[in-house]
């Protein structure tokens, strides 16, 4: 029986979050947190592993004690446990630390089979999380899935499609293997009544930096924490551009040298 990792985050709502002018930092208050959107793809792909072939899904995730919502709602997708890592020492943490963390929890959890991550967090969209947790798991790594074609539980692989930039690739990992999933194929499931109602009472483990064993201090949160952003800001608006089109090429060259020689 397949046993499967999914990470998770929970973001802020980029269509309603606000930048500081003064700061240039998020502007946070007031902005409903949401389960980020690609991760719900990679949970989708997940839970249909589990039920085809049987197993458990694991979800995990790391952040304050209101990322528990986020979890309650991959419980009631599916999901059959769920972890939240939570302590003000992880405060600060990119994804250097954030993957150390992560990893260094789930070896408390058991061998992971699969782990799936979404493609990249809206907050963020670094992209790097995935590649950095194959690393730490010593994983074989599948990003930008289309569709799970085959898993061949004998031989310990799955086969996958891919999505490059000028088409699609058939492709076979070894087990463990971390996989990055797209939208395309994995439309997030809409949970029943009693799905959610049961995933309200469900108990969530809780792990904190003094309770996962071994973890480095100097590892975790800020400290642990390479990447530093000084400050967060819009991209500067130009003005609009202005579509040159008159009655024959000759003219519309002679306006645009106009146009040239008033900036000039």
């Amino acid at each position: 029986m397949l046993n499967i990792l999914v990470c998770v985050k929970q973001v802020p709502d980029v269509n309603l979050v606000k930048i500081d002018p003064e700061t240039g930092s998020l502007i946070r208050k007031g902005v409903p947190a949401i389960l980020n959107p690609y991760d719900e793809n990679a949970l989708e792909a997940a839970i249909r592993l589990k039920e085809h072939y049987g197993g458990t899904v694991t979800c995990i995730t790391m952040g304050p004690d209101q990322a528990e919502e986020a979890l309650r709602e991959c419980l009631a997708a599916g999901a059959d446990r769920a972890v939240l890592l939570s302590d003000r020492a992880f405060a600060n943490a990119d994804t250097l630390a954030t993957s150390y963390v992560i990893a260094s929890a789930a070896r408390l959890l058991g061998y992971f089979d699969l782990i799936f991550c979404g493609k990249e967090s809206l907050d963020g969209a670094t992209g790097q999380m995935a590649s950095q947790l194959a690393e730490r798991f010593d994983a074989s790594q599948l990003s930008c899935v289309a569709e799970i074609l085959e898993l061949d539980e004998t031989a310990r692989s799955i086969t996958a499609k891919r999505v490059l930039e000028n088409g699609t690739e058939r492709t076979r990992a070894s087990w463990p293997c971390l996989l990055t999933v797209e939208k395309t194929n994995y439309r997030p499931r809409i949970p029943n009544l009693k799905q959610w109602k049961a995933s309200r009472k469900a108990e969530i483990l809780r792990y904190t930096s003094r309770t996962i064993p071994g973890l480095d201090p100097e590892k975790i949160g800020d400290p642990g924490s390479p990447t530093k952003v000084p400050r967060t800001y819009p991209p500067q608006v130009g003005e609009r551009g202005r579509m040159l089109c008159e009655e024959s090429p000759e003219k519309t060259v002679k306006t645009l040298l106009g146009l040239l020689a008033d900036v000039l």
